[in-house]
C-alpha cells in the first residue's frame, strides 16, 4: 500500500484553465491543477459546474532563473504579505505577472505544494538551485515565529544588497576584459590581413628593412601560418580553465586565494567578500537563528573558499564556547576594525546592528574603490592600446620613411 501511495504522489500534475456554468446558469471560470483533463472534468462535475471547457496551460520554456529574479520575487511577496494579501493569492499574482515564464512556472509549482499541505520553507527546499539553505532557513524561522512578512522583507533587502555588490565587482572587471579581447581581435586582424599587404610592397624596395619591421613581419607570418592553432589553443585553454574552475574544488580554492592577492582587484574582492559575510551573518542573527547555525550559511554565501574554510573554523570554536570576536581574530583574515565592531556588538547585545554597520561600511568602500579604479583604468588602457597599435604602425612605416630620406 505504501508503494502505491508513493507512486500516486509521483504523478506529475499540470495546470488547467476551465470555464463553464454553475447551477444558476452563470458563467464561471478558474484554474485547477490535476494529473489529466479527465480528472479536471470529474472534479468540476462534483462541484456542480456543467458544460466545462478545459484547456491545459502550456508554459514557455523561458530563460534561466537568475538571482535577480529571486530577489524581485522575494520583494514582491514581502510587499504583498505586508499589505494583507493571502500567501496563495500572492503567489498566483506574482507567478502570472512575471516576465520570465520559467519563474512563473516555478512559483505556481511552489503554490501547488503549499496548497497540498507543505510549509513554505519545505516547498522552497525542493528547489535548491533557486533557494539556498540560507533562504530556506530564514523562511522557516519566519514561519515558526509568525513574522514571515518581516523576514521576507529582510531577506529581500539582503538579496538586493548582495546583488548590488556583485554587480559592482562585475562592472569593475568587465571593462578591462572587454578592452583586452577587442585589442587581441584588432591585433590579429592587422597581423593576418594588413601587414602581409605591406610585406608585398616592401619586397619591391630591394633594401634592408629595419629591425622593428622585420620583427613585426615575422610575427605576422606566424599568425598567418598558425592562426587556427593560436585561436584553438587560446579558446581550448580558456574553456578548460573555466570548466576546471567550475568542477574542481582544489582549483577553486587556489583561484580564490590568488584573486585575494591580485594588486588593486584583490583589495576590492576582499572588501566585497567581507561585506557579504557580515551582511549574511547580520541577517541570519537578526532573524533569531542561533549563531552556530547561522555560520553554516555564512561561509557559502561569502563566495570565497578562503573565507568559507575560515568560517568553518570559527563555527567549530564558537560551538566549544569561544566568543565570536576571539574566533574571528584566530582566523586572521578579518581587519581589526571588523573584529573590534563585533566585540562591541557582543558586549552591547547588538551584534546584528554592528554587523550591518560593518557591511554598510565595506559596501561603500567597494563603491569608492570601483569608481577610483574605473577612472584610473581608462588612461592606463589607452596607453597600452596606443603603445601596441601605434608600435605596429610605426614599425610598418619605418621603411617608407627611410625610402623618403634616401630619395
Amino acid at each position: 500500500m505504501a508503494t502505491i501511495a508513493k507512486s500516486k504522489a509521483r504523478i506529475k500534475e499540470s495546470a488547467f484553465l476551465w470555464e463553464g456554468r454553475n447551477k444558476d446558469g452563470k458563467t464561471v471560470r478558474g484554474e485547477i491543477r490535476a494529473a489529466s483533463e479527465s480528472v479536471v472534468q470529474s472534479t468540476l462535475r462534483r462541484q456542480g459546474v456543467i458544460n466545462a471547457k478545459v484547456k491545459k496551460v502550456r508554459f514557455k520554456s523561458g530563460g534561466k532563473i537568475t538571482d535577480k529574479d529571486i530577489a524581485l520575487f522575494t520583494r514582491q511577496l514581502a510587499t504583498m504579505m505586508k499589505s494583507g494579501v493571502p500567501l496563495l493569492q500572492a503567489f498566483d499574482i506574482v507567478g502570472r505577472g512575471h516576465s520570465n515564464p520559467a519563474v512563473g512556472k516555478l512559483l505556481l509549482d511552489i503554490k501547488a505544494d503549499v496548497e497540498t499541505g507543505s510549509s513554505l520553507s519545505q516547498a522552497f527546499r525542493k528547489y535548491p538551485l533557486q533557494f539556498d539553505a540560507l533562504y530556506c532557513n530564514l523562511v522557516a524561522a519566519g514561519e515558526q515565529a509568525g513574522i514571515l512578512d518581516t523576514l521576507l522583507d529582510r531577506l529581500a533587502t539582503y538579496k538586493e544588497k548582495i546583488l548590488a555588490i556583485k554587480s559592482k565587482i562585475k562592472s569593475a572587471l568587465f571593462y578591462p576584459i572587454a578592452v583586452i579581447v577587442v585589442a587581441f581581435v584588432i591585433t590579429a586582424v592587422i597581423m593576418i590581413f594588413v601587414i602581409p599587404a605591406f610585406k608585398d610592397v616592401f619586397k619591391s624596395f630591394g633594401a634592408d628593412l629595419p629591425a622593428p619591421t622585420l620583427l613585426v613581419i615575422a610575427i605576422s607570418d606566424f599568425f598567418v601560418a598558425y592562426w587556427w592553432a593560436i585561436f584553438g589553443i587560446i579558446g581550448g585553454a580558456l574553456y578548460s580553465f573555466f570548466e576546471s574552475w567550475k568542477r574542481s574544488e582544489k582549483v577553486q580554492m587556489a583561484m580564490d586565494r590568488l584573486l585575494l592577492r591580485v594588486p588593486v582587484f584583490g583589495d576590492i574582492i576582499r572588501k566585497s567578500v567581507i561585506a557579504r559575510w557580515t551582511r549574511t551573518l547580520a541577517t541570519m542573527f537578526a532573524a533569531g537563528v542561533p549563531l552556530v547555525e547561522s555560520l553554516d550559511s555564512v561561509g557559502g554565501a561569502a563566495g570565497n573558499y578562503v573565507y568559507k574554510a575560515a568560517t568553518k573554523q570559527i563555527q567549530n570554536e564558537v560551538s566549544t564556547g569561544t566568543s565570536l570576536t576571539n574566533a574571528m581574530q584566530n582566523a586572521n583574515i578579518f581587519p581589526n576594525m571588523v573584529t573590534q565592531m563585533v566585540a562591541i556588538g557582543e558586549e552591547s547585545g547588538a551584534l546584528d546592528s554592528m554587523l550591518s554597520k560593518v557591511a554598510d561600511f565595506f559596501e561603500q568602500e567597494v563603491d569608492d574603490a570601483v569608481e577610483a579604479m574605473s577612472s584610473l583604468m581608462e588612461p592606463m588602457i589607452m596607453v597600452v592600446l596606443g603603445t601596441l597599435i601605434g608600435g605596429m604602425v610605426v614599425a610598418m612605416y619605418l621603411p617608407i620613411f627611410k625610402l623618403g630620406s634616401v630619395v
